[in-house]
């Protein structure tokens, strides 16, 4: 989907809250429809990239209080994209990616609408060796991604190959403790929470 097709699709702005200063999204209207406020085992009719994911919310706000400033920083999975938006508000470099590049021009046109500055690309976890070139990251971020216990694997495969920090929101989903257990083989693995949202710190020294 390319900027004239974004400007062809409904849009609604949302504003997320933020400490310190909110942000301002535009956001598909049939994502907006649907929020992400059920069970943990909802998961959405539309394209899961056009939903605002309280876990990247979660994510967006422990940012929103932390130091990144000068730090390359890269999200997984970035949907709306709402920690890479604040992350590059905080004075980082980031580069936001998903699988589905439909997502990529709205985060593009939500970035310039806020003044930010920021990279986007389309990333399959199962062939990055693009997105490893352009490694190493300071820090990692991942919101909501663990929807199924395939992409444990794939994703704890992956992340060694990007930097020593990651930050990873979850709701809870059952592939999400999986993904912790195994990851405390080779990370450093602290626990906390946002908004009943588990934010999962993992560092390789």
């Amino acid at each position: 989907m390319g900027s004239a097709e974004i400007d062809s699709i409904d849009l609604v702005p949302c504003e997320v809250s933020l400490p310190g200063d909110n942000l301002r999204i535009l956001q598909p209207s049939d994502g907006a429809e649907l929020p992400d406020d059920g069970p943990v085992e909802w998961a959405p009719l539309v394209p899961y990239w056009a939903v605002l994911w309280r876990s990247g919310v979660a994510l967006a706000r422990e940012l929103a209080v932390a130091r990144v400033d000068g730090l390359r920083v890269v999200e997984l999975g970035c949907g709306l994209a709402v920690p890479s938006l604040v992350a590059a508000r905080g004075g980082a470099e980031v580069l936001a990616t998903d699988g589905d590049p439909e997502a990529l021009p709205l985060v593009e046109r939500n970035a310039r609408d806020n003044g930010l500055d920021l990279a986007t690309a389309e990333v399959d976890w199962d062939a990055a060796d693009e997105l490893v070139e352009r490694g190493p990251f300071d820090l990692v971020l991942a919101s909501d991604v663990l929807y199924e216990r395939a992409g444990v694997g794939q994703l704890l495969s992956l992340l060694p190959r990007l930097g020593h920090e990651v930050w990873l929101a979850d709701p809870g989903r059952p592939a999400a403790g999986a993904f912790v257990e195994q990851a405390e083989r080779r990370w450093s693995v602290s626990a906390d929470a946002r908004d009943a949202i588990g934010i999962y710190r993992l560092r390789i020294s």
